[in-house]
This record gives structure tokens, C-alpha cells and sequence, in this order.
């Protein structure tokens, strides 16, 4: 039921990365579940967890072993989070970067693990330790796109992306992963993505372009208000082609490009959102800074109200007046507000915009795509959220998650 969203077919290698899929069974039998990229030695990373107190066990010991050492191997299971699961949970993450590391000849710490599905059971890893070899010998160069399948968990449809990056002297490439779908409000990047290119930059400077693209990417969508306990982003850098920092003259170029391949996998999160028949930009424009037009931003996309409205193509624009008047802002005056629903004014100067007609907001609401746009009259910053309707398949959907 994705929303104008359809898998991807082609993928660009990147140089000094090796991926391979495996079936464990983690959850099922009949699908790969496990996925594992080989890092090239002296490749660069960058990352950002979860803001979760109850960060998974994978995510405790990823950021672990990523302040020690620079990783060589990511290990990727789906069908179970390890979260919830206390030092069980822990001892099994461990574990898992053991058997990489046994069958890559690397150090444990060297490995990165993350999961994601079932919160609050045991990784059966008598399973995973039993495929990680298999994935080994799968390791090949064009192993994006089924690494994306195998990440899957209520997903619809894999979600992956690349870029060539024209330089003033060659280029670099870009590729990235992303799963998502339900509990989706990351907080800091999304349920899973991984953005690789074979360029190469140094750590630090990969972190601030990973931290800034994921600001208005994966950290500017929300489906259901529900930041993940397992939520990670991870950025490599091979280091097989093209040098490239800030002070270089296509360092802009690139980082445009890193931010533009996030947006396309974080919209295509929310595209796939769980049971989701609309695709909605929310823009907020004319506050006073940039937190301000977010808190807005999220408030509206958070709102069941609204968003069940926009399931039915109900214009009941009541709904969003109200969640623009309880999204905290200080002496917000109501006469310099104004929404619309794509290029239809439905509120002017704080009151019904006497142009509007119902049947125009029913028409917007009818799209698979619209837009909710407000402008606050307070100053000039402006943010723009991206999010979902709320159907009656996501309920179900999440009533029946262990079933």
C-alpha cells in the first residue's frame, strides 16, 4: 500500500564494500534476514543512535565498538530488535560481532551490530551464529539490493538509492539503505539506514556531514510519534576514490548530495509508512527560528485527529488550527497565522479565508500527495516535516505485529 513509492532496481557498487545476505529464520523461515557488509581496511565512519533510554543491546555495544575502533564489518539481522532483553540481550550482541569476527579474521570490536523487529524476546543465536558463514560466502560487490530486502521487517517495499557526484575533476559515488515503516519518529536518523561512498574523508568530517543531512532527512519525517529502540545510521567512507573535505571546492556538492539520497530513503519511510494512503508535506514558514517552525511541524503531523482526517480526504481544517495552537509556542498571535491545504488559503489572518470552499479542500485531501502550509507571521525561519494519514490497516497492522 505504499504511497507512489516503487522498489528499486539498480544500484551502484561501492569500491572497498562487500555485502552478503543470509537466512537465519529469526523470526521465519523462507527469507534472508541477516545481512553483512565487509569495510575495506582504513574506511571512515560516522553514526548516530537512537536517543531511546531503552536503546537495544545492539546499539549499546554498536556505540561501544565504534568510539574504540573503526569498523570493518556491519551485521544487520531483522524479525528480532534484542531490545528489552537486559544482559542476555547484551551477551548475545557480543556474541554475534564474535562469529563476524571469526570469519572475517578481524577483532570483535571491529564489528558493528544492529537488529531490528520483535522488542523484548531472545536472539535465537544458535540460527545466526549458524548463517553468519553463509553470509560470508556471499560477500560480493552488487549485494545492495538484497541486503535492503533482507533488513526488511513490515516494510512493503525495500527502500535504496545512489548518486554519482560529478566533481571538477571525476566524481564519487553514493549508495544507501534505509528500512522503516511503523514506530517512526527517529529523533536521530531512522529505523536503519546505511549511506556508503567510496570517497574519501576523514572522520570528523564525515560526522558533520552525516549529522547535518540527517537533520533534514530522517530527522525531519514522523508516521506514528514512536522513536524506535533500535534506531541507527551509519555513514562509511571507503577511502578507494577521490579525496574530499570541507575545504574542497566540490565538498558542497557532496554534501548536497548526501542530504538529497537520506531525504529520498527517509521519504520513502514514510511513503511505506504502515497501512499509509497519503504522502504529506507539512511547511512551516514565518516563525521565529527553525525549533520553533519544527515543534509546529510535528505537532500537526502527530495529531491522530488530523491524520485520520486525511485518511477520509476529510478537509476538517479545524484539526490543524488546533494543533497550531497547542504546539507550545509563546504569545503566538493568532491574527498573523494563515494555513492552506497546497495552493487552496483556508485560514487568513487567524480566521476562515472568505475565498475557500469545501469542495477545493476535498479536492487536495483526495490526492495521494498534498501539502499542509503554514505560515506563522512571527519571522523567517521555516522547516518542512514529512508524514503519513492514519488508516485502519495501521491499526491492524500494529494489533496483529506478534501474530
Amino acid at each position: 500500500m505504499a504511497v507512489n513509492l516503487n522498489p528499486p532496481e539498480d544500484l551502484l557498487p561501492i569500491p572497498g564494500i562487500r555485502v552478503g545476505t543470509a537466512e537465519a529464520a529469526i523470526k521465519r523461515p523462507g527469507r534472508d534476514d541477516l545481512a553483512l557488509f565487509e569495510l575495506a581496511p582504513g574506511s571512515h565512519t560516522a553514526a548516530v543512535f537512537t536517543r531511546n533510554a531503552f536503546a537495544a543491546a545492539p546499539v549499546v555495544v554498536a556505540r561501544e565498538h565504534w568510539s574504540e575502533a573503526e569498523p570493518r564489518a556491519l551485521l544487520v539481522n531483522s524479525g528480532n530488535a534484542n531490545a528489552g532483553t537486559g544482559a542476555r540481550g547484551l551477551a548475545d550482541a557480543r556474541e554475534s560481532c564474535e562469529a563476524v569476527a571469526r570469519a572475517l579474521g578481524v577483532t570483535a570490536d571491529a564489528v558493528l551490530p544492529f537488529s531490528t523487529g520483535v522488542i523484548g524476546q531472545p536472539l535465537p543465536m544458535d540460527r545466526l551464529g549458524a548463517a553468519v558463514p553463509r553470509a560470508v560466502a556471499d560477500l560480493r560487490d552488487d549485494g545492495w539490493l538484497d541486503a535492503a530486502h533482507a533488513i526488511m521487517t513490515t516494510d512493503t517495499v525495500s527502500k535504496a538509492a545512489s548518486r554519482r557526484v560529478g566533481l571538477d575533476d571525476g566524481e564519487v559515488t553514493l549508495t544507501g539503505i534505509a528500512k522503516g515503516s511503523g514506530m517512526i519518529r527517529p529523533d536521530m536518523a531512522t529505523m536503519l539506514a546505511f549511506v556508503a561512498t567510496d570517497a574519501a574523508i576523514e572522520r570528523s568530517d564525515l560526522q558533520a556531514a552525516l549529522s547535518a543531512a540527517v537533520r533534514d532527512s530522517f530527522n525531519s519525517i514522523t508516521v506514528d510519534g514512536d522513536t524506535s529502540t533500535n534506531d541507527a545510521c551509519l555513514a562509511v567512507a571507503t577511502g578507494q576514490g577521490r579525496a574530499l573535505g570541507p575545504d574542497d571546492a566540490g565538498w558542497a556538492r557532496f554534501t548536497a548530495a548526501l542530504t538529497d539520497l537520506c531525504t529520498e530513503l527517509a521519504q520513502a519511510i514514510v511513503r511505506d509508512a504502515e497501512g499509509a494512503t497519503r504522502f504529506i508535506t507539512i511547511e512551516v514558514a514565518g516563525a521565529r527560528d527553525e525549533a520553533e517552525a519544527r515543534a509546529v511541524g510535528f505537532t500537526v503531523a502527530h495529531s491522530p485527529l488530523v491524520k485520520t482526517a486525511a485518511f477520509a480526504g476529510d478537509p476538517n481544517w479545524g484539526r490543524i488550527l488546533a494543533a497550531v495552537g497547542r504546539a507550545g509556542l509563546d504569545d503566538l498571535d493568532i491574527a498573523g497565522v494563515d494555513i492552506a491545504l497546497d495552493d487552496v488559503a483556508i485560514v487568513r489572518g487567524g480566521e476562515p479565508a472568505g475565498e475557500y470552499r469545501e469542495a477545493d479542500g476535498a479536492a487536495v485531501m483526495a490526492r495521494s500527495e498534498f501539502a499542509i502550509r503554514i505560515d506563522l507571521g512571527r519571522g523567517s525561519a521555516r522547516a518542512r516535516i514529512w508524514t503519513s494519514d492514519l488508516s485502519y490497516e495501521y491499526v491492524k497492522i500494529n494489533a496483529e505485529y506478534r501474530t
